[in-house]
């Protein structure tokens, strides 16, 4: 199974380690395509040396490529929002992990939409078995 899974970059990195940890727990299932996402050294404003029509080709390319979307938007993200848009489009499965935190909100565009799952944890621990369940 090739998982593409989407976390912000630009909308802030504060949640690149435990982006990591959900990576790893996706490899049990198959291949991640996207394990660049949880590396904490890529900052705020991205690939900084990649131009972003290449960052948006490629990523289109591992998006339309996928079997599955699995996308982490406690962090608000434009680009996390445009990349579940483009996997509903294209009729792929769309799981959104959502952390209930004092001060976020999860937006009504991300919940009222036809996703095939939004799946709220509080530790990886709780969301591994819930992902073995969905994958």
């Amino acid at each position: 199974m090739k998982i593409y899974f989407a976390g912000s970059i630009a909308g802030g990195r504060d949640d690149a380690d435990l982006y990591e940890q959900i990576i790893g727990v996706l490899k049990e299932f198959g291949h991640v395509l996207t394990e660049h996402v949880g590396n904490s050294d890529i900052a705020n404003s991205g690939e900084y040396e990649k131009q972003p029509k290449d960052v948006h080709d490629r990523d289109m390319q591992w998006l339309l490529s996928s079997d599955v979307l699995v996308a982490e938007v406690t962090t608000p993200s434009l680009g996390v929002g445009y990349e579940i848009g483009r996997a509903i489009e294209h009729k792929i499965k769309v799981i959104c992990l959502y952390r209930q935190l004092p001060g976020k909100r999860l937006s009504p565009m991300i919940a009222g939409t036809e996703i095939e799952a939004l799946v709220k944890y509080e530790s990886i621990d709780e969301l591994k078995p819930k992902l073995k369940q969905l994958l």
